[in-house]
């Protein structure tokens, strides 16, 4: 087992797991290939997983197992994790309307970058994100890392609501509100892929662990894949 993971009591029927103490791709594909191993050899014994950028909390059944014996056997199995293959995580690519109606803060971060609108939406586009965690509301997934030239602080004031679809940067992270909700992320864009759906199995096209590329397209193509464009932004 590496000398950084670690696992410690988390409830009276739950662990968790820590793999690091930074998150970075790596260590993501590690939480993910360490989900995939256990739900394959204790299924049994194991009710649920909840990965995170760099940690994973294992809920068991206590009728069946114990701290102590759950704990055996993830420190028998994780000290094998580097003999697998890192996983890669499956490659999803979202489309994205870009542009000031749908993305109220181009222009912001536009400013902030000292670059031009289209440059942020083509930088934005052309890195490859990992899926760190998903959390905050159902189906908001937190990608990174976002290249650090268009890389922007949290609004200082939250806005009320931000649209469904919308696709937005905070820090080096970046993410797609699921539903309409209150956010603090500044917001570039809108994508009309329903992000979590719960009658849908998987209920998200997206998991911790996998890659994320985003596809710039335009207006009509949008409401063609049926986007629905926010028209306030409050």
């Amino acid at each position: 087992m590496s000398p950084e993971l670690r696992i410690e009591i988390a409830g009276e029927n739950a662990l968790i797991i820590y793999f690091a103490e930074q998150a970075n791709a790596e260590v993501a594909a590690k939480v993910q290939q360490a989900q995939l191993l256990i739900r394959k050899t204790m299924s049994n014994d194991i009710i649920d997983l909840i990965p995170s950028y760099t940690s994973m909390l294992v809920v068991f059944d206590l009728l069946k197992v114990n701290h102590q014996q759950v704990a055996n056997q993830l420190r028998m199995l994780l000290k094998n994790l580097q003999i697998y293959h890192d996983t890669q995580g499956a490659l999803i690519e979202l489309p994205v309307y870009y542009a000031i109606e749908s993305g109220p803060d181009l222009n912001v971060i536009a400013k902030h970058a000292n670059l031009p609108v289209e440059q942020i939406i083509t930088i934005h586009q052309q890195q490859e994100y990992r899926v760190y965690a998903i959390g905050f509301a159902p189906g908001f997934a937190y990608l990174g890392e976002v290249d650090e030239r268009i890389a922007m602080p949290r609004l200082s004031t939250p806005r009320m609501k931000v649209p469904k679809g919308a696709v937005a940067i905070a820090d080096r992270q970046t993410a797609i509100y699921p539903s309409t909700s209150p956010g603090g992320w500044n917001i570039i864009g809108q994508c009309p892929v329903e992000m979590f759906t719960a009658n849908k199995i998987p209920t998200m096209p997206v998991q911790v662990g996998d890659r994320v590329k985003f596809k710039a397209i335009c207006k009509e193509q949008f409401f063609a894949l049926g986007g629905v464009l926010g028209t306030t932004y409050e």
